[in-house]
């Protein structure tokens, strides 16, 4: 029993130790905190920042030095940091009052750097903890209408992206027709030259075969000059249709006669002759 109630005692005094050791950590963080105060309205910044390191190095019950820490370096438009010191004041503070300043400045960040959603989840934080407070309803009404104005101004960029890229399609799809039809029209016109050559070498070939016969005629008309009966006699050898030539005419009474006279020599042997008569044998 004796024992039990030694090691409680010594528990207490150990508590009692820490308490007063927290005491003079937090007394001495404010301290800190209050030179950085005095600095800061000073214009000493860096002082000002360097002493409230140390305050929160001191104490993490001393919410005040990241709070004004992350007030000065809002004010120095140094946005992620301030962030990042109202963010800390606003995990270790215990009360609603530290949590509603803190999440308020938060939102005021998120304002700054236009990231509304976040602004506005930051605002509401903010007025579960102090509903009252119409600073920050007003900035939690400013916040949602920037979202949606910035909604709308996304949804827009993206029908006109979309419309853009409709257009580039039909644009497209437009040349491609358009260069298909030139090239049909280049084919026809291609083709048709062809044609008008093909007709043209036709042309020149029968303006060639006139000319040729032209000349043929002329050098038969020069021919007949030079001898001037050659050109009947040739008439006279060619036979006309249904009209025996005289040569073979005279070749068939040539014929007609030997044949005659064949027949004739025929019957004068028969004449001398006489008539023939059988011979009976005895037996």
């Amino acid at each position: 029993m004796k024992r039990i109630t030694y090691i409680l005692f010594l528990l207490t005094l150990f508590a009692f130790a820490q308490e007063e050791e927290s005491k003079k950590a937090l007394k001495a963080s404010k301290n800190l905190t209050w030179e950085a105060n005095k600095q800061l309205s000073e214009d000493k910044f860096a002082d000002a920042e360097a002493d409230y390191r140390k305050a929160i190095s001191k104490s993490t019950e001393n919410i005040a030095a990241p709070y004004n820490l992350g007030n000065a370096y809002y004010q120095k438009e140094s946005y992620n940091e301030a962030f990042g010191r109202f963010k800390q004041a606003g995990e270790l503070a215990e009360d609603k009052t530290a949590k509603h300043k803190a999440y308020h400045n938060m939102g005021n960040v998120f304002m700054k750097n236009k990231e509304y959603q976040k602004a506005v989840e930051a605002y509401k934080e903010a007025l579960r903890n102090n509903p009252k407070d119409e600073e920050t309803r007003y900035n939690l009404a400013l916040a949602k209408e920037m979202l949606k104005k910035e909604q709308e101004e996304q949804k827009n960029d993206q029908n006109k992206d979309n419309k853009d890229n409709q257009d580039n399609q039909d644009k497209d799809q437009n040349k491609d027709k358009k260069d298909e039809g030139d090239n049909k029209e280049d084919n026809k016109g291609d083709q048709k030259q062809d044609e008008n050559k093909d007709q043209g070498d036709k042309g020149d070939k029968g303006d060639q075969q006139k000319e040729d016969n032209k000349k043929a005629d002329g050098d038969e008309k020069k021919e007949q000059k030079k001898n001037p009966g050659q050109g009947d006699q040739q008439e006279q050898k060619q036979p006309r249709p249904n009209q025996l030539s005289k040569q073979q005419i005279q070749n068939l009474l040539r014929a007609m006669q030997n044949n005659e006279k064949k027949v004739q020599e025929k019957i004068n042997a028969q004449k001398v002759k006489g008539v023939k008569v059988k011979n009976e044998k005895d037996w």
